[in-house]
């Protein structure tokens, strides 16, 4: 499993803690933007998300040469999956 994931987030989504928290025990690296900071990010969230700013959003970019994935307050194991195609 390799690439990058990066995770747009706001400091009161219990779903981003959890996902970050499972993320950490599974040594799976990330950057975490919050939204809430960075208007940029919540335009690209409110784009992804059919015009919600919905969090957790992450995106999977894989080094193997597979396609870029967003997801919504995707599972580890999406995450994990996203990262192996």
């Amino acid at each position: 499993m390799s690439g990058t994931v990066t995770m747009y987030s706001t400091t009161w989504c219990g779903y981003c803690r959890r996902l970050k928290s499972q993320l950490g025990r599974e040594g799976i690296g990330f950057d975490e933007i919050n939204i809430e900071e960075d208007p940029a990010s919540a335009k690209f969230v409110e784009e992804a998300n059919g015009g919600n700013q919905t969090v957790p959003t992450v995106v999977v970019e894989p080094t193997s040469g597979g396609a870029r994935v967003v997801m919504t307050n995707p599972s580890l194991a999406q995450v994990k999956q996203a990262l192996a195609s």
